[in-house]
């Protein structure tokens, strides 16, 4: 029988997994058969030399791969602890959005930086803001009015001028774009990266997630832009309940990283 002490570590490999579950929507989603029961009685936040970290009954958290869950901003620190006091008989790591984010971070981002971030790279040279309707007018207004701010900023900021379309056929996009927009990614750390990452596969739009990082759109505005189509669609035929189910999702998975974001940078109080 496993010491409870060990317990701490790594507590999201605990979930055993089932083919055929629900797969989770948050990041690293598992597929989720049974559930670790929760085995202790306090978390906190507390100081370490290099962080701050999250403690259950005074034994420090590991991820996934037993590395020491340890991130930069105490206020992240302590919103991750409110997220495991708040967990009651069981431990659901879908409902940890924010410690879900630290160990991918942690186990997936900061042993393969650069890859993680030519991946974001690979989307802005597809990104979802350069492909445009021809028609209707309606769809093409709407899409110059969320996507046309973003393609401004990449200019004006980042010194990425990027192509759009109305074809069908991807449009190659100019090299040095596309190497200004690596820089932009590379110079992050490991937890706005896996923020990042994890926006862009949300919106498919790597310029769009890279706004939000940078403090140039909040989380309703990413919403917006990356859902274009669907608000198009929804006044041409009406709300759709499973539609509005999927985005109302979305909508909260997006919010949740921009706050994963705000805490990374939140002075403490």
């Amino acid at each position: 029988m496993q010491d409870d002490s060990d317990k701490s570590g790594g507590i999201f490999d605990l979930a055993e997994r089932k083919e055929g579950d629900e797969q989770a929507a948050h990041p690293g989603g598992q597929k989720l058969r049974k559930l670790p029961k929760r085995f202790y009685k306090k978390a906190e936040a507390a100081p370490l030399e290099d962080g701050h970290t999250v403690l259950l009954d005074g034994k420090g958290v590991k991820t996934p791969s037993r590395r020491a869950l340890v991130v930069p901003s105490e206020a992240l620190a302590r919103a991750m602890a409110e997220e495991w006091e708040a967990q009651t008989e069981e431990i659901d790591p879908r409902v940890m959005w924010l410690t879900r984010l630290a160990n991918t971070a942690l186990d997936l981002v900061e042993p393969r930086h650069d890859t993680v971030a030519e991946e974001i790279v690979k989307f802005g040279g597809s990104d979802l803001t350069c492909y445009r309707a021809e028609y209707p007018e309606g769809l093409v207004a709407l899409q110059a009015a969320h996507w046309d701010p973003v393609l401004n900023w990449a200019r004006d900021e980042l010194g990425a001028a990027f192509v759009t379309t109305s074809g069908l056929i991807q449009v190659p996009q100019d090299a040095d774009a596309l190497d200004r927009l690596r820089r932009a990614v590379t110079g992050l750390d490991a937890f706005r990266v896996a923020a990042l990452h994890n926006m862009t596969t949300l919106t498919g739009s790597a310029l769009i997630a890279l706004a939000l990082v940078r403090g140039r759109m909040d989380a309703e505005a990413v919403h917006q832009a990356a859902h274009v189509e669907e608000a198009w669609a929804e006044q041409l035929c009406g709300e759709d309940e499973e539609e509005r189910i999927r985005l109302e999702t979305r909508r909260s998975e997006i919010a949740d990283t921009a706050r994963f974001l705000a805490l990374l940078d939140r002075e403490p109080v």
